[in-house]
This record gives C-alpha cells, sequence and structure tokens, in this order.
C-alpha cells in the first residue's frame, strides 16, 4: 500500500498545480476523521482544497460537481464506481468498503480490500498517507485511532495498526467494552450503544440498581469510573450484568483492551470521542464534527451540547422500540419507525439492539425511518453468525432502482417513499426464503 500511496501523492501534487482540489467524505466517525486528517495534511502540503461532507452519494450528487476539479473521495465511492466513470475528472478514492463494480480508468483506489485485507478504515489509510507525505503528520494518529473504533475494528487489528498505535501514543488497558472508560458508570451503563441491558439500557433507575447489586461504590456524589475499578470489582461488574440475561457468549464479545488517547489534553475513550463525532453528525451537524475533530474549542462545546441532546433522542428511540408493533418472522424483524425515530440515528438504534439477547444469533434486523420523500434502511445481523445483510437488500432494492452500501452484517439504503409497501412486501418475501435455506451454526 506504501508505495501506491508515493505514486498517488506524486500524482495529485502533478495535477494540482493547474486543477483544484475538491475533497468528498462520508458523515461517519471514520469518514470525519479522514477528513480531519487529510485536510490537515493538505495544510501543512500548501495545498488549496474544498471540504464537503455527505451522507450519501447518488448519481444526481456526481452528474452535479464540476469537471475541473481533482475529485478525493474518502470513506466512500466504491460502490459509486459506475457514475464516476462518466466523469471526465480524474479521481482518487481512499475507502475500504467493498468494490462491486469495474474500476474505471479516471479512478484510483486506495483499498485493502483490494489486497484481500479490509481491516483496516479510511482513517488508517488517510492516515498512512498524511505520514507518507510528512512525519509532521504523526500528531494526527489519535484521530485514526477515534476512526478505528468507530469502525468497530479494535477486536481484529491489521498489521498497520500497531505502528498507528503507537504513534498516538496511546494507552492500552484490558477490561469491559463498555464507553466510555473515563466517566462515571451509572452514565456509562445508561447510555450504552454496544450492549443492550435489559431494564438498564435507558433506565437510569436500572442502572444504579444493577451497580448497587454489583458492589460498586460511589467516589463522593458520582459511581466510580470504568478504568478506576479493581479486579474485583470488575468481575462483580461482569456477573451482575450476565445476571441480567446477557449470555457468556455475548459477554466475551465486550470484553478486550480498552484504549486511551489524549484529545484537548485530557485522557479520552476513543469510543466515547467516535461516539460524539457520530451524534453531531446524526443531528445533522457534521461541520461541527470537523471543528471537534481538528481541535477547535468552540467546536467541542458545541459538540458536547449535541451530544447530550443526542443520547437523549436515543433513549426515547429505544423506548419506542419496546412500545411498538414489528413485523417479524422467523430470524427477522422489521421495524418501520416512519416519522418517530429521526432517519440519521435509525441505523445506531438498529445497531444497539441488534446487541439485544432480545434476538437470537443470526437474526437480521431491518429498520425503517422517514428521510424527506425518501425512507432511509438500515439492516444489521445480531450476533457474529448470520446471512450477508447487504445481498438480502440487493435483491430487494436493486429492482427497485436504488443501491445499497455497507458490510455482509450491516448495510444500509434510500428508497423513495411511495415504494414503501412494495419494498416491505419483497423484503419479507426474501427474508422468508432465507429463513428456510439459512442455518445458523450451533451456539
Amino acid at each position: 500500500m506504501l508505495s501506491r500511496l508515493k505514486e498517488v501523492i506524486e500524482r495529485i501534487d502533478f495535477l494540482s498545480k493547474s486543477k483544484p482540489i475538491k475533497i468528498i467524505s462520508h458523515y461517519d466517525t471514520d469518514g470525519l476523521t479522514s477528513a480531519a486528517i487529510f485536510s490537515r495534511a493538505m495544510q501543512r502540503w500548501n495545498k488549496k482544497f474544498s471540504m464537503q461532507i455527505v451522507k450519501s452519494l447518488d448519481s444526481d450528487y456526481i452528474k452535479s460537481i464540476s469537471d475541473d476539479s481533482i475529485l478525493i473521495f474518502l470513506d466512500l465511492a466504491s460502490g459509486s464506481l459506475n457514475y464516476l466513470s462518466e466523469r471526465k475528472n480524474e479521481v482518487f478514492i481512499f475507502d475500504h468498503h467493498e468494490i462491486v463494480q469495474k474500476i474505471p480508468k479516471n479512478v484510483t483506489i486506495i483499498n485493502p480490500v483490494i489486497n484481500s485485507n479490509p481491516q483496516i478504515s479510511s482513517s488508517g489509510i488517510c492516515y498512512l498517507f498524511a505520514k507518507e507525505l510528512s512525519h509532521q503528520n504523526r500528531d494526527l494518529a489519535g484521530l485514526a485511532v477515534i476512526g478505528m473504533v468507530g469502525d468497530l475494528l479494535e477486536k481484529n487489528l491489521s498489521a498497520e495498526y500497531p505502528g498507528i498505535l503507537d504513534d498516538s501514543e496511546a494507552i492500552t488497558k484490558k477490561g469491559l467494552l463498555l464507553y466510555p472508560a473515563t466517566r462515571p458508570l451509572d452514565k456509562t451503563l445508561e447510555y450504552s450503544s454496544n450492549l443492550y441491558i435489559p431494564n438498564v439500557t435507558g433506565s437510569y433507575k436500572g442502572c444504579v440498581e444493577l451497580l448497587k447489586n454489583a458492589g460498586i461504590p460511589r467516589l463522593g456524589a458520582n459511581f466510580k469510573s470504568l478504568q478506576e475499578l479493581t479486579s474485583k470489582e470488575m468481575s462483580s461488574l461482569i456477573t451482575s450484568i450476565m445476571l441480567r440475561g446477557i449470555s457468556e457468549k455475548d459477554m466475551a464479545e465486550i470484553i478486550g483492551d480498552i484504549y486511551l488517547i489524549k484529545f484537548f489534553n485530557r485522557l479520552e475513550d476513543p469510543r466515547e470521542l467516535s461516539a460524539l463525532i457520530n451524534a453531531c453528525s446524526r443531528m445533522d451537524h457534521p461541520e461541527i464534527a470537523l471543528g471537534f475533530c481538528l481541535g477547535d474549542q468552540s467546536a467541542k462545546k458545541r459538540a458536547e451540547q449535541i451530544y447530550i441532546n443526542y443520547k437523549q433522542q436515543i433513549v426515547s428511540a429505544l423506548k419506542y422500540i419496546s412500545e411498538t408493533e414489528k413485523i417479524s418472522g422467523k430470524n427477522y424483524t422489521i421495524i418501520n419507525a416512519r416519522n418517530n425515530i429521526k432517519d440519521t440515528i435509525i441505523g445506531t438504534i438498529a445497531s444497539i439492539i441488534s446487541h439485544s439477547p432480545t434476538y437470537s444469533e443470526g437474526t437480521a434486523i431491518i429498520a425503517l425511518a422517514y428521510n424527506e420523500d425518501k425512507i432511509k434502511v438500515s439492516a444489521r445481523i445480531a450476533g457474529k453468525e448470520g446471512k450477508n445483510i447487504r445481498d438480502v437488500l440487493n435483491r430487494v432494492v436493486v429492482p427497485l432502482g436504488g443501491e445499497v452500501g455497507g458490510h455482509p452484517k450491516a448495510a444500509g439504503c434510500l428508497i423513495s417513499r411511495d415504494k414503501e409497501e412494495e419494498f416491505i412486501t419483497e423484503l419479507k418475501k426474501v427474508l422468508e426464503i432465507e429463513a428456510i435455506t439459512y442455518n445458523p451454526k450451533p451456539a
């Protein structure tokens, strides 16, 4: 990859002498940390550029881009190659998502999928680009760590990450992978998005009862944080969580390495920073998230306020999900939230409930939310084993004129609202067929 990055640096340097640079990045944590790394590296390289953060790409957006610019896509566009082939621009893509189309002559892709190694995020790729450009950019390594945990890669690190972690001067310790590890445990449990605990997640009363049962004391007015627990207290907390219906197998999934990095001159849990960055985008403020990533103090204050509001919306959405009627069949559940949940957080909600013990291994969870004249669809697979949910959506969406993005266990798409009933009907048909042919591995 490094030799390819050198070639790309030389090519961008040559083209930029006569053409403007337009950078387009995805609006999730990996995309925004990629954008922050890339923009800072370009500033230090004395390159003029424009930056745009987008939710997704479609043919109309790509057609609207001027022909006279160098196009650089971060954390997206690997699934839009057919559209980009029609462009006169020279295009560079720094991404890690699946490539399902032929790579056009005008497109250069830096994507580990090409080398059968997808376990590095786009922010990691952008950091390697920035470091190859100048060792001065080693101070951007922390952003790559945030992007890494934002894409849930910390339990299966590729060969590039030990060097990135060293550059970021991250502190690593074993523990329960709830976040933030640096905040009082009652708040960590109440707003946990990577482990759904029945009657605890979203319930402050339930959190306090759990901690009382686990024998976790308060330190003054607050409970201890995860990083402050003794080994005995950690063990007791794990036992108390398992007694709430969490299996030993699920608990094993959330025990591992906790990373702590210096951010705004304070030791922080990058998983919490990732959640804050995501929150800003999902509350329609990606520009605040980008400013936060770049170290702007005013952006930090606004981002923290947005994050509080976001967490409140998550709790309300989880309450709605628990009370609403769902469309369920063998190994699938469809949740049509319509206008009751914001389209930008429906993917987060789908992810949270996919970790709930309410759903058995391999269950497909498909959540829908309105987005003006469209519907945002987010699909997840509960557990580690299951059908390829991206392929399932493809079989339904492509005939309806849409496109699917994502991974085998987490995918999404946009469909027109006038296709709502047709989509749900066809989705149920495909899922019923999958239920007949799919045999999950025994636990």
